[in-house]
């Protein structure tokens, strides 16, 4: 089977991003700045795992246009495993949009419908060889973000495929949080939720995240993490539930920090951290990232 220590499956695009130090509303027009760069939830799992020492694999669709070329580039560039992307010739590579100010997310827009398009055929390396088969599944684990169709992860958390990998997900944001319901129904992956996210899984509006845990283990999720901003996260499985307060820092970004989190979580449990510690060393590196600093 492969060596990579983990394979990121779902959406790297372009990240357009543009920040404002004001507070912003509906209809504001103020200065700030608009960058560029690679993104897209596998993405950002995968750039972070990459920075705690990792070599992630990436599966997902990008398109053989100028943007698509310089993007692989750039994956390659920071370290990531791309042999296994899927380069289709029809679809175009797929963006991402967001607005930023003082006071958080003003608005954003995820353009995922090349990769939606693509559907199964990102999965062809882990299904029909050389990363895995039905018959002898790849038994690492996976990073896997809900930007896929809801008929794709319905196949996923039932395939023979993904039976003994340790399935690590995430709904990418709380309008495709409920893609994630098939994962409750089979009982087959680690959950990485916020808690509005929780909620739309629940159906239901959650207090705190101790509350959202234990209400999605009781639905039948096998194990959760549910994040509540600066307030506090909870993790929960048949082992009992473990919450702590994330560190106070001062908020300069917030785009791609539940991935900092997801991705700062699996490695320390790659390490070998407890559950104790894995949440600590999750929750401080999603602090520092959204401090503006860069977590190691």
């Amino acid at each position: 089977m492969s060596t990579t220590d983990i394979l990121c499956i779902g959406s790297v695009l372009w990240d357009v991003i543009g920040r404002s130090a004001s507070h912003m509303r509906q209809g504001s027009d103020v200065p700030g700045r608009i960058t560029r760069l690679p993104g897209g939830v596998a993405m950002n799992i995968a750039m972070t795992l990459v920075r705690f020492g990792m070599t992630p694999t990436l599966l997902t669709a990008i398109g053989r246009d100028a943007e698509g070329d310089e993007l692989v580039h750039a994956c390659e560039q920071l370290g990531m495993e791309i042999s296994h992307i899927y380069r289709s010739e029809d679809l175009p590579t797929d963006r991402y949009m967001a607005v930023e100010g003082a006071n958080g997310l003003i608005a954003a827009i995820a353009d995922a419908h090349s990769l939606e398009a693509a559907g199964a055929k990102i999965l062809r390396p882990l299904v029909e060889g050389p990363l895995g088969s039905k018959n002898t599944p790849f038994d690492g684990p996976i990073a896997l973000d809900g930007n896929l169709t809801l008929s794709l992860l319905e196949e996923i958390a039932q395939s023979p495929a993904f039976a003994r990998a340790d399935l690590r997900v995430a709904p990418a944001s709380p309008g495709k949080a409920e893609r994630l319901l098939p994962f409750l129904k089979h009982r087959r992956a680690t959950l990485y939720v916020n808690l509005e996210e929780a909620g739309l899984l629940y159906q239901c509006e959650f207090d705190d995240s101790a509350s959202a845990a234990r209400g999605l283990l009781d639905r039948g999720a096998l194990r959760v993490l549910v994040t509540d901003g600066g307030k506090s996260a909870t993790e929960a499985s048949a082992e009992g539930l473990l919450t702590q307060t994330p560190p106070s820092v001062l908020v300069t970004r917030v785009t791609g920090a539940g991935d900092t989190f997801m991705a700062a979580h699996i490695a320390a449990e790659a390490r070998g951290a407890d559950r104790d510690e894995a949440l600590t060393r999750a929750l401080h590196a999603a602090a520092t990232y959204v401090s503006g600093e860069t977590p190691l």
